[in-house]
């Protein structure tokens, strides 16, 4: 899915194998961006300048597009994890994740990351430039993907 606060955003289905940063968009949410679109952004905002990129800011432009959108139930490996992420949640510096949208509630963030050990972490807690690669855009068909009301992590 792609969350609420980033619908009015250019967007597109992920692929399979494909490489995804996290970034945070101007909304102040964030989302999920193609590794090579976060590049090629992020090199055109070094090479315009700062004042290019002031500019940008105010037109709104300053932001890699397309979001990625990720069905619920994918499965995504995410790696480099920051260190105090990692103890904060008793993960590894790589792991394997499922996609969840944890709520359907209007105007509310409702994307989350679910880990094997049972945590379930906001992807509005990932600092920029977080790494994930797609697995498989469906769960496995005997895995349960329904949660009730999870307790929801923000790392921040």
């Amino acid at each position: 899915m792609c969350d609420y606060s980033l619908m009015m955003v250019p967007n597109r289905l992920a692929a399979e194998g494909e490489e995804l940063v996290s970034h945070r968009f101007r909304s102040g949410s964030v989302g999920l961006v193609a590794c090579a679109d976060y590049r090629v952004w992020q090199a055109e905002a070094r090479a315009s300048g700062w004042w290019k990129w002031l500019q940008g800011i105010v037109a709104g432009e300053n932001s890699p597009k397309p979001v990625v959108c990720i069905p619920s139930g994918a499965q995504l490996r995410m790696s480099e994890i920051p260190k105090n992420l990692q103890r904060q949640l008793s993960v590894g510096d790589a792991e394997d994740v499922t996609f969840r949208q944890v709520s359907s509630d209007p105007n509310r963030h409702r994307d989350a990351l679910c880990f094997e050990n049972g945590v379930v972490l906001s992807i509005q807690s990932l600092d920029e430039g977080q790494k994930l690669k797609v697995i498989r855009l469906s769960a496995e068909p005997d895995t349960d993907i329904h949660v009730d009301e999870p307790e929801v992590l923000f790392a921040r």
